[in-house]
């Protein structure tokens, strides 16, 4: 099967809106540096949806197969994985970027549910001293996991323990009041709280989470040392999933104190997971070429900057902060000598819904006008503009697509990102706004299109719309396990992919039939390509 960051140039015709960039397009024609990846799993938002913006930029990526990847089923197979590297770490590469939980546990997912022994996992850790022996001149950029603690079963899409099913919420609670207790103190009745909840959750349940955490802060102590060291050129720790007060808070402060001496530009603690792939990526290239790229960050009317999104512990202003230090690029507060605008989409009350809430429809909300004028004068003015869209998770805003759809400034974007976690959108946004100078305007508005079908036509529309006539599919299957509902899922996908794609992309001429699969075996990530 082709993929859609591989076709979609000839899969499209765009009228009118792509003009070609003769530099960019002359550095093409010469052999592209080559950048070893590996990602923390076989996503495509991680894996081919990463790698098409660097090479849209003008690099080579070189990852292992998919099939060595971690998988929801397949937990991945570190061994094979240190195989890879080394086999293929040779003279040509640029720079690396790896994730360290493929490396430890085999994926994202098996760091959350493995048994491997705290020993073997602390040896493989050793392993990227060995690798950085080997390879004294190569710079390498490194990121983790800081395990995440979510709210319930639901939120964890089932992929923690079994336990958590039953136990997730309580357990949850539980490790948010212990982390509540060491910042600022509990109430009477909060004491009381954690003494049930104690006696609710069953001790062997809590007992097995608590030592995979452990086993996984002992690893990141171990890599944190390597930073000082300066075995890694960057180290970044993400806080996946997490809360203003969770376990994962709590170890995400532990783990700053700890390498609290090795300056941030070498080693941070960063909300976030998913979109650190493509961010060190960017780093790399930013570091190679000695670029400095400088952004003026703008944020809708309201509580702005001050907005703590769901799925994180911070305000998005300190998480933008911290990418951009991660980027090694320069926050600037005069919008006149910025390279381009980093405009954020927040609501004006700070909070963030999620985007199949009824919310999300193609009315103007509070702030919906005020967001997209500013967008408007910006692009007036001359500058540069990139979107972050994070006024709901797991998907676009739809009111605010819309008027941009409306007044023709879709493909006008420098970059647009509106996926999963608040800073999955901001992180990439950033990233493909500091690498889009480096793109003919056919390729930035290829991300842009790649962007637009999954944020806005599949995750902030169709998802739901289909999600809700599963029951409508014959044979055995669910949301989280669709089984013998996919193939018959995926076709009523397609099928209003190219509907939605008709109706709102005048520009856009498909060339080649939309194709939709769900490599997990659930719907709340489509792999979309076309033949």
């Amino acid at each position: 099967m082709k993929k859609a960051w591989k076709i979609l140039g000839v899969a499209l015709s765009l009228i009118g809106i792509f003009t070609a960039t003769p530099n960019a397009d002359a550095k093409r024609k010469n052999e592209p540096e080559k950048i070893l990846y590996i990602p923390h799993d076989n996503r495509p938002v991680v894996v081919e949806q990463t790698i098409e913006v660097i090479e849209r930029a003008g690099y080579k990526v070189i990852t292992p197969p998919k099939e060595i990847l971690g998988s929801r089923e397949d937990f991945g197979n570190p061994d094979r994985l240190w195989e890879w590297l080394d086999r293929n770490t040779k003279k040509d590469i640029k720079a690396a970027v790896i994730s360290s939980d493929a490396m430890l546990y085999g994926s994202l997912i098996s760091s959350r549910k493995h048994n491997y022994d705290k020993q073997l996992i602390l040896e493989r850790a050793e392993l990227f001293r060995d690798f950085r022996k080997k390879n004294k001149k190569l710079p390498i950029y490194v990121f983790g996991s800081i395990m995440r603690t979510p709210r319930n079963a639901l939120s964890s899409g089932y992929e923690e323990p079994d336990y958590y099913r039953h136990y997730g919420a309580n357990i949850f609670r539980y490790t948010a009041l212990i982390d509540k207790l060491e910042v600022e103190g509990l109430t009477p009745r909060e004491n009381k709280e954690i003494v049930f909840l104690q006696k609710l959750i069953p001790e062997r349940a809590l007992n097995d989470w608590q030592e995979r955490r452990e086993k996984n802060f002992e690893a990141n102590e171990k890599l944190i040392d390597m930073a000082n060291e300066k075995i890694f050129d960057c180290l970044l720790l993400g806080r996946d999933d997490n809360a203003p007060f969770s376990q994962t808070h709590m170890e995400g402060r532990n783990l700053a104190k700890y390498g609290e001496k090795i300056t941030k530009n070498r080693y941070q603690t960063i909300a976030g997971i998913d979109e650190m792939g493509l961010i060190l990526l960017t780093r790399a290239i930013h570091d190679h070429t000695n670029d400095k790229t400088s952004v003026f960050v703008s944020y809708n009317t309201g509580a702005g900057g001050k907005t703590i999104p769901t799925y994180s512990d911070e305000s998005i202003d300190d998480s933008i902060n911290a990418e951009f230090l991660a980027l090694g690029a320069n926050r600037v507060y005069d919008a006149s000598r910025a390279d381009f605008i980093l405009a954020v989409n927040t609501n004006p009350d700070g909070k963030t819904y999620e985007a199949i809430s009824p919310l999300n429809n193609s009315i103007a909300r509070e702030g919906t006008n005020s967001f997209v004028n500013s967008v408007q004068s910006y692009l007036n003015s001359g500058a540069k503009v990139s979107v972050a869209d994070i006024s709901f998770a797991n998907g676009a805003d739809n009111a605010m697509l819309e008027k941009l759809k409306n007044q023709k400034m879709l493909f006008k974007l420098h970059s647009y990102a509106g996926w999963n976690t608040a800073t999955n959108s901001t992180g990439s946004a950033l990233s493909t706004g500091i690498l889009a100078k480096k793109m003919s305007s056919n390729d930035k508005n290829q991300l842009l299109f790649t962007r637009y079908l999954d944020d806005w036509a599949y995750q902030a529309n169709i998802r739901n719309i289909v999600s809700a006539q599963l029951n409508w599919i014959n044979g055995e299957g669910y949301y989280n396990s669709l089984d013998e509902k996919k193939y018959d899922a995926a076709a009523w996908c397609e099928q209003m992919l190219t509907y939605f794609v008709k109706n709102n992309f005048s520009e856009v001429r498909l060339k080649d039939k939309i194709r939709v699969q769900f490599p997990w075996n659930r719907m709340f990530e489509s792999e979309i390509s076309f033949e």
